[in-house]
């Protein structure tokens, strides 16, 4: 019974009552409304950007003459990557604060974006995706952090669930850029990189609009009155990273634990499906891509579900019924040969799976270290992605192996590979929900940033210094030790 009850959310107090839908997004001010709404459009151009070579792969192949085991190289290097940008732009985000790392991380993908547009090699093409990997892992971690610092208790699942649906809203809309737009010019497949280096751009000049997070300046001005410098201040977030990981590496662990399993399924039941449709159903790109945008409307409607009803049930429990539920539709999103039926599987699927990620957003910023809530999640986010990184290679290389007929011709069989892959992926979640730990509801606006912490440390040494009588007790603790040494010294 002890166990049962750790899995409840605990007891709410007024300023923690859960908002129905409709008030919750009634309850900010303008400015909160647009660093969230600001935020979110950071993460779905985001989205989109690394969403624009699953979508194409079969025309890179026919421009750069590679299969797609190899073509998806491209996607392994990008999530390999992505990591580097997390800690890069994380600490940046945590020490300078949350708008410009962001509006810079932004500009520099939207650059890449137009770079990828033109590249005629693969080895360029491969470079350029590379780069952009370590640019992309910057913006999860600093749209989040920002988005969810602001927003009430009460109203934290609803904008979490919203905060999610800016991944499979950018893959919604690259894929009708890709089924419209693409077939349409001449440049084809370069088009759709071209769109998301739009979107990128206009998501930092959005950005750059808007204030800094009122935590940064806090941060600011109590570092102005200390009268501490701008090295000093360095010097001390440091000493404060080094003091946090001593004190959360376990937390780290399980973190990373947790979104490689996530990532796993994501990005094993995403990055092939389109190929899958066509070389082991039979579906031309039209119909294939049409039933990826279905699995994405399940996929939104599950993130907004499941971020309300972790407010009301606990972040955990969503976590565990989300990963029941995907498993349960595994079969009907892989096995039936009618299109209709595997459309309706891959939107009850993707409900299920993203009803987990429609929490993921607030859980994770509830368990960071609260100095380091632009660096955390989006830390282990992105691990995770890296630990993922090969599911489109594993997939495609077990696609050499585990075959099938499909109208008369060797085909890879790629739904039994994905099915698989997902249900050994959900049990671990599974798991990492069953036994994690729960900071719900935990009450951002009182806690410090690294800067106040060291701040409040340094007028607690100075205070210490000025008061008489710390001074005398001092010296006599530094006479008291002085005489034991030379004790020991007469002794020896």
């Amino acid at each position: 019974m002890g166990f049962l009850s750790s899995l409840r959310p605990p007891p709410l107090v007024d300023s923690h009552v859960t908002l129905n839908p409709y008030n919750a997004l009634c309850s900010l001010t303008w400015l909160q409304q647009a660093l969230f709404w600001s935020g979110l459009f950071a993460w779905f151009a985001d989205s989109y950007d690394f969403f624009c070579v699953s979508l194409t792969i079969a025309r890179l192949e026919a421009l750069f003459h590679q299969n797609t085991h190899v073509m998806t190289t491209a996607i392994t290097l990008t999530l390999l990557f992505r990591p580097v940008g997390a800690i890069i732009f994380g600490l940046l985000s945590d020490r300078f604060g949350r708008k410009w790392p962001l509006v810079v991380c932004l500009m520099i993908i939207s650059a890449l974006q137009i770079g990828t547009g033109f590249v005629n090699t693969f080895s360029a093409f491969l470079a350029v995706r590379s780069l952009f990997g370590i640019a992309m892992g910057g913006v999860w971690g600093l749209a989040s952090a920002a988005s969810m610092e602001s927003i009430p208790v009460g109203a934290r699942g609803v904008y979490s669930g919203i905060m999610h649906i800016g991944y499979p809203g950018g893959y919604l809309i690259a894929s009708v850029v890709n089924l419209f737009l693409v077939p349409e010019t001449p440049q084809t497949w370069r088009s759709i990189f071209w769109v998301g280096a739009g979107l990128s751009a206009a998501a930092a000049a959005i950005r750059s609009m808007l204030p800094e997070s009122a935590v940064f300046e806090r941060s600011q001005a109590a570092a102005e009155r200390a009268r501490m410098s701008s090295s000093e201040q360095t010097r001390i977030f440091f000493q404060q990273f080094q003091l946090m990981l001593k004190e959360h590496w376990l937390l780290w662990i399980f973190g990373i634990v947790m979104l490689s399993g996530l990532n796993f399924v994501s990005h094993g039941s995403q990055d092939l499906y389109t190929t899958f449709m066509q070389s082991s159903k039979g579906f031309s790109s039209s119909l294939s891509t049409t039933a990826n945008i279905i699995g994405e409307a399940g996929a939104v409607a599950g993130a907004l579900f499941g971020g309300y009803i972790s407010q009301l049930i606990g972040r955990r429990v969503t976590l565990i019924a989300a990963c029941v539920w995907a498993c349960a539709f595994i079969p009907l999103w892989i096995l039936p040969d009618a299109w209709g039926a595997l459309s309706a599987g891959a939107f009850f699927f993707q409900f299920g799976l993203n009803t987990a990620w429609g929490t993921i957003v607030i859980y994770l910023n509830e368990l960071a270290p609260p100095a380091f809530r632009g660096l955390y999640p989006g830390t282990v986010y992105q691990l995770g992605n890296a630990a993922s990184a090969a599911a489109a290679q594993i997939e495609a290389t077990a696609g050499l192996s585990i075959r099938k007929t499909v109208r008369g011709v060797d085909q890879p069989d790629y739904g039994k590979v994905q099915a698989i892959m997902a249900a050994a992926s959900v049990g671990l979640v599974l798991v990492c929900a069953i036994f994690g730990p729960e900071k719900h509801s935990a009450s951002f606006e009182v806690e410090n940033t690294a800067i106040e912490d060291g701040v409040r440390l340094k007028a607690q040494e100075l205070a210490f210094k000025d008061d008489p009588e710390d001074r005398i007790s001092e010296k006599e603790s530094g006479e008291a030790r002085s005489s034991d040494l030379a004790s020991v010294h007469k002794q020896t």
